[in-house]
């Protein structure tokens, strides 16, 4: 396997009594990307991720995690992964500090760390909570420290932005470019497109347990992109949408040329308008 292949998977199949719920998928992910898991609920992105972690066992298929073949999901190998699911647990009857410390001192991380990473997901003022007390989005935003804590050279995070205000989100998407640009791995679910927009290099399309498409956010919009078309913003502040044809390209001639054009921008589509191109379905 290449060394520079944090996750390498070959003909995953998982079967639940008489239901496929992942059907022969193949993917990569390279040290230092975020590989991006796109589906509607139910498409086999979390059964995917607990497979990948040791929680499943896959019922075929060749999986190889840092360069370890995960038949034997090694000790070794959750050290140097973080993990952030739905069913992530904590130890409620300590506070947001405790939590992260008992960790620290498992992993062997400086106590510097946790004061580090309770800044970036914006838990350092309530740090001496309890962590029964915390609400949806804060109990989140602890696992997410945890997962983090110990700047692990795989991350597999399952929708963490999930519930979140549009601030603590944006710290969070800095959190993961800052580890993606220290070379860690990253394997995100979501079913936010701008998310997905903003932090994957690769994505990967996800329907009844089918990858139905992959490639990068931008590949895919070219793709897609079947009705080229303009909107523009005049200055007299009239929005016009043109449709890409012989006569659109005379009439933007014209306007430029009498400086009647304010902005011009292309319509390509969203990753969530390809999902639906592709299955027919919404990503719900």
């Amino acid at each position: 396997m290449d060394k520079q292949l944090s996750i390498n998977v070959k003909e995953l199949k998982k079967i639940f009594k008489d239901t496929t719920a992942i059907k022969d998928i193949s993917f990569t992910v390279a040290k230092g990307e975020i590989f991006g898991f796109l589906g509607p609920s139910g498409a086999g992105k979390t059964t995917t991720i607990k497979i990948l972690t040791g929680q499943l066992k896959q019922t075929s298929g060749h999986i190889d995690i840092l360069g370890q073949n995960i038949t034997n999901f090694s000790t070794n190998l959750y050290q140097r992964i973080g993990i952030m699911t739905d069913n992530s647990g904590l130890y409620e009857r300590m506070t947001v500090y405790q939590n992260l410390a008992f960790f620290a001192r498992l992993l062997e991380v400086p106590k510097a760390r946790i004061d580090d990473v309770l800044e970036q997901v914006g838990l350092a003022e309530h740090q001496t909570k309890l962590a029964s007390k915390l609400s949806k989005g804060m109990t989140q935003r602890l696992i997410l420290a945890r997962a983090v804590l110990h700047k692990p050279e795989l991350l597999f995070l399952d929708e963490p932005t999930s519930g979140l205000d549009p601030s603590t989100a944006s710290a969070i998407h800095d959190l993961l470019l800052e580890l993606k640009n220290n070379g860690t791995a990253i394997l995100l679910t979501t079913h936010n497109m701008e998310e997905a927009t903003l932090l994957c290099d690769h994505i990967a399309l996800l329907n009844d347990g089918y990858i139905v498409e992959r490639g990068t956010p931008e590949e895919l919009k070219i793709k897609f992109n079947q009705e080229k078309r303009y909107r523009i913003t005049k200055t007299s502040g009239e929005q016009v949408l043109l449709i890409d044809k012989p006569e659109t390209t005379i009439t933007l001639q014209q306007w430029l040329a009498t400086g009647q054009i304010e902005t011009i921008h292309s319509c390509e589509p969203s990753l969530g308008d390809i999902f639906i191109q592709v299955t027919g379905r919404k990503l719900v």
